[in-house]
């Protein structure tokens, strides 16, 4: 299946919380959009495999994404080696996204920089046609996305691009909590510590991140996205 968008990031959740509203707004305007979750997350305080592998697909159906696949690397333990490298170049020539977004470069889980690099090394390496891959025992065709973003996630960065996600904000929060072991849910509290995530007030970081974002393209809310190389636009009246 080939998709239009793909959203590479190292924990189940990842996508949701820095670019849910993204998905859903390139999904309305009929593109075809996935994720790929690197991880099962399973050195995560709160929650099971099980439970966050079923969140996802409840997710998921609120995004109404193409499709959601994991690699089961290791959680915490990954690294930006070959095995690693190979995995991501098999899904990124899977799906031949146009444009993928992966995790933020630097930030305060190691896992999130970490695989900021990795998915960024991947998609230079799957565009080398004597790096050969196969699935299903059928050779892979060589495929490059033609834009590469990372997401801004705990850590404030300066975004090198804002996309307005105003009308889609509540579908985001929705798709969100749907990780119900991760973020504020009653059901838990008594069951699970509580952590830097699952605490009342983090949607409200959320929400502040996205509002000021917002604030800086004339909107309620935006996401924000940096990118290693130079951006251009054929339009100038096409910038917000």
């Amino acid at each position: 299946m080939k998709l239009d968008l793909l959203v590479i990031t190292v924990h189940p959740d990842d996508a949701e919380l820095g670019c849910a509203g993204t998905i859903l707004k390139h999904i309305a305007l009929g593109k075809k959009v996935g994720i790929v979750d690197m991880t099962r997350g399973e050195l995560g305080t709160r929650g099971t495999v099980e439970s966050r592998a079923q969140e996802a697909r409840d997710s998921s159906k609120l995004l109404g994404i193409s499709v959601r696949e994991n690699l089961g690397l290791r959680d915490g333990f990954f690294k930006n080696e070959e095995y690693e490298q190979l995995e991501l170049i098999k899904a990124i020539r899977k799906f031949q996204p146009e444009i993928i977004i992966g995790n933020a470069l630097h930030d305060r889980h190691p896992d999130h920089g970490r695989a900021g690099d990795l998915i960024n090394d991947a998609c230079f390496l799957s565009g080398l046609r004597k790096i050969e891959t196969k699935v299903d025992g059928i050779y892979q065709e060589p495929h490059r996305p033609r834009l590469l973003l990372q997401l801004i996630q705990d850590y404030y960065i300066k975004p090198d691009i804002v996309v307005d996600v105003s009308e889609f904000w509540d579908q985001k929060v929705q798709s969100i909590r749907a990780f119900k072991s991760q973020f504020f849910n009653e059901q838990y509290q008594e069951n699970e510590p509580q952590t830097y995530i699952s605490k009342p007030d983090f949607m409200h970081i959320i929400e502040g991140r996205a509002r000021e974002y917002g604030k800086y393209i004339g909107a309620a809310y935006g996401e924000g996205f940096t990118c290693r190389r130079l951006l251009g636009v054929d339009n100038l009246f096409h910038l917000k």
